[in-house]
């Protein structure tokens, strides 16, 4: 038995096929998506999901439709009905996509948190990252492809080696067995901060020294110049000019970029530490690594400490007492003037596009909102005028 349901969505004409299309069947199912596609010149596609076989007449069906409306596809569909198409070579002529296993997180323990999703322990061999974005797909795949580079390259990562749907969200999943967060080690044991942080800079380097080809990633300083200039309306006219002339000053170069290196990113498996969150890689000078760093330990939490405990799950005293042996290992000194100019430098960038950032965002409380525009002015009025330069 066949069945047809249809649905307009973001332009989309969405044809839901149910049961079987076999010779019995072919000609009715065909007029009732005739009738359904009638006239319409827009993506047109069918979500396979209740598709329990096809025949060479349905084959023959999809052809037809195909030659109709050129940007005719099929999603959601099974296995079995996948090897159907596969060896009749229609996943060379047309976008078929296989349906994504289903899988729940509830219940499951949070290890993880980046900018685009959350990481879950599935079980003891098993995390899921779910993003957030409701449309992620693509996001996915290209974090799959940036984690292969990076790991080619010698960079410490986990691959992602399925892609499930959890709930109306899609996530990626990993096999990482016993595998703890730093943030996690350091909730559990804050003796471990120094060690941690040592073991963090590890990584980082030898991030930092994987040097990729010009446009290999999207380019970091690209993105700090766009946040620069944004504050120019916001600042006197002297420190706006001066802001985007020490970002546009930072020298163009070729290494490899985290961009969302935190505690909650690192996970310790084993004894061995890997990264995860792949889709921020970037390419760049370190200035920009380190200004995201800061965000993360200080800058998100400069008017109220308390939102580093919500991130991280950490005290802000902790945050801090990190992000100062990140840049003593990084950089090997201790000597506080040197360590002080880093930091400078890398809150530069930070409150620019926390300014930026702010300014954009519409659902925060005003109060806090404003609170938070005039600490980065201030930050930048007192930091940029004395600082000469962003490289380190």
């Amino acid at each position: 038995m066949f069945q047809l349901t249809a649905k307009k969505e973001d332009g989309k004409l969405i044809l839901a096929l149910s049961g079987r299309i076999d010779s019995a069947n072919a000609s009715d199912a065909e007029a009732q998506i005739r009738a359904e596609a009638e006239g319409f010149s827009g993506e047109l596609v069918l979500d396979a999901d209740a598709l329990e076989y096809i025949s060479s007449a349905g084959l023959r069906v999809v052809l037809r439709l195909k030659k109709l409306n050129g940007t005719t596809k099929i999603i959601n569909v099974s296995s079995d009905v996948y090897e159907i198409f596969d060896m009749t070579g229609f996943t060379e002529m047309m976008d078929i996509s296989k349906a994504y296993r289903k899988l729940s997180v509830e219940g499951c323990e949070v290890i993880g948190e980046g900018a685009n999703g959350k990481v879950y322990r599935i079980d003891a061999d098993t995390i899921v990252k779910v993003y957030k974005n409701h449309d992620a797909l693509e996001e996915i795949h290209n974090e799959r492809e940036l984690a292969r580079k990076a790991f080619v390259m010698g960079v410490p990562t986990a691959i992602p080696y399925d892609v499930v749907q959890v709930g109306d969200l899609y996530g990626s999943v990993f096999e990482l067995l016993n595998a703890r967060s730093f943030a996690k080690l350091m909730i559990a044991d804050p003796s471990q901060t120094d060690a941690l942080a040592k073991a963090s800079v590890d990584i980082l380097k030898t991030m930092h020294s994987t040097m990729l080809k010009p446009g290999e990633l999207p380019d970091k300083k690209a993105e700090a110049i766009v946040w620069a200039e944004f504050c120019r309306d916001y600042l006197p006219q002297d420190v706006g000019d001066k802001l985007v002339a020490l970002v546009k000053a930072v020298p163009d170069t070729c290494n490899m970029l985290h961009g969302d290196y935190h505690i909650k990113n690192i996970m310790q498996q084993n004894g061995e530490n890997l990264l995860i969150d792949m889709d921020t890689l970037a390419m760049g000078h370190p200035i920009f690594e380190f200004s995201a760093i800061y965000a993360a330990y200080i800058g998100f939490s400069c008017i109220n400490h308390d939102q580093v405990k919500e991130f991280l799950g950490i005290p802000y005293e902790q945050s801090v007492q990190f992000w100062n042996a990140t840049l003593k290992y990084y950089f090997g000194t201790e000597d506080a003037d040197t360590l002080r100019a880093v930091e400078d430098k890398a809150a530069i960038i930070c409150y620019a596009r926390l300014l930026r950032r702010t300014v954009r965002k519409s659902k925060d409380d005003e109060a806090y909102k404003a609170k938070m525009i005039e600490y980065c002015k201030q930050a930048l009025c007192d930091l940029v005028p004395r600082t000469q330069s962003l490289t380190v």
